[in-house]
């Protein structure tokens, strides 16, 4: 397949028709977001979805996020948007959350996953909510690469893993907010958070009250649990080399990669240690700056493999605000192999 690129920077770009004409015909188009590059196809055209698993050699079960431009969009997608859904949406969206709610016969199992629940959110990038007005669907959009490696947060990582498996990319820069959407479920008795991102628990509680954190936010999903968001079953947002995260202070950091290195050892740290460090490092962000971690951790993790490292030693970020994500993220790219100091 012969992969069309598209350099955007204005939402009323002329080539955005022809990228909602490619979605509307069942084809598929890697999407920037304020989180990370989506893999977007018409969430109502099952070929077309089944498309995104194919290219991305996602698992089926792992249910997709459906993307809309319009509040009205909403309401066909679910069974009813009870107050508390009306609240967050009113607090949050445009932006980067995610709401589940049961869904309608409109939403296919194919796009839940087999769930008879649906996850929806209306993005704040404005060039992707220009592409699903002129696609006039909504788009069901994982991130936009191969599963179980990072996230991509820029074009070129798109470009890395989709080239000549999708119909289009759409470049608009770096993605800001750099992690995932911040899942929360309505579905249950009590809104549950699935998946952490740019919107933290204290913003959902302001607006809610109290709120559940799911065990998986922090450890690995219990054998037999079915995944109710993406980014709660699989390994997720890993390089090839071997990731370990090791808690404690700078210096018992410093001792034990010293004691543990090999060739091929790399360390992920916070900016302003690299020099420290006994071996190669890479920083994502500031210590004490869940932000700037998060919008960088994904384009950090894609460096270990540009450098062609075999094992990683990761600093422990904190897991408050947006730190909550970036831990959330990090554990899972180490297969929740956490080393305390």
């Amino acid at each position: 397949m012969n992969t069309q690129f598209f350099s955007v920077s204005d939402p009323r770009d002329p080539a955005l028709r022809t990228v909602g004409e490619i979605l509307r015909r069942g084809g598929l188009a890697a999407i920037p977001t304020e989180t990370v590059y989506g893999l977007a196809a018409n969430a109502l055209d099952d070929c077309a979805v089944r498309g995104i698993f194919r290219a991305k050699g996602r698992p089926a079960d792992n249910p997709l996020i459906v993307h809309i431009s319009d509040y009205s969009q909403w309401a066909p997608l679910v069974r009813e948007i009870p107050a508390q859904a009306k609240q967050l949406a009113d607090a949050f969206w445009p932006g980067p959350l995610t709401v589940i709610l049961p869904k309608s016969d409109r939403v296919s199992s194919v796009v839940s996953g087999g769930l008879s629940t649906v996850a929806v959110r209306m993005p704040s990038h404005p060039v992707a909510r220009a592409i699903i007005d002129t696609a006039g669907v909504p788009l069901a959009a994982p991130s936009a690469n191969t599963s179980g490696k990072p996230s991509p947060t820029t074009a070129q990582h798109v470009k890395d893993d989709m080239d000549g498996k999708i119909d289009c990319i759409v470049d608009a820069g770096p993605c800001s907010v750099g992690v995932e959407s911040t899942v929360l479920s309505l579905a249950g008795n009590k809104p549950r958070l699935l998946r952490p991102g740019g919107i933290t628990p204290a913003m959902l509680e302001r607006v809610l009250g109290s709120i559940d954190i799911d065990d998986a936010v922090f450890h690995q999903l219990a054998a037999g649990k079915t995944a109710a968001s993406p980014g709660m079953k699989y390994k997720h947002y890993a390089p090839k080399a071997q990731v370990t995260i090791l808690k404690g202070s700078l210096q018992q950091f410093c001792e034990y990669v010293d004691a543990h290195k090999t060739p091929d050892t790399l360390a992920l740290c916070f900016a302003g240690e690299e020099a420290l460090l006994p071996v190669p490092a890479i920083a994502f962000g500031n210590e004490a700056d869940g932000k700037s971690q998060a919008a960088n951790i994904f384009a950090a993790l894609r460096d270990v493999d540009s450098r062609g490292a075999g094992q990683v030693f990761a600093r422990f970020p904190q897991m408050d605000g947006v730190g909550l994500a970036v831990f959330n993220r990090l554990v899972r790219a180490a297969a929740f192999h956490i080393v305390e100091l």
